[in-house]
């Protein structure tokens, strides 16, 4: 399992690539600064879901 996929790696105000919806397709990733986390299990296979300081809201694909 990679750390992004869990929870417990993924703190309020570390830095960290998400993948927006609307760019899943494309495969753009966006950095920012976690604000909120928004998944609730412990794991997702897809990212940890994250709001960021700037409102985005992606699941984690990089922690920097």
């Amino acid at each position: 399992m990679k750390l992004n996929q869990q929870r417990s790696q993924i703190k309020s105000g570390i830095r960290v690539k998400i993948i927006l919806k609307q760019d899943q397709h494309s495969g753009k990733l966006t950095e920012g600064i976690v604000k909120d986390i928004l998944t609730n299990s412990s794991t997702h296979p897809h990212g940890i879901k994250v709001r960021l300081t700037d409102g985005k809201v992606g699941r984690v694909q990089l922690i920097l």
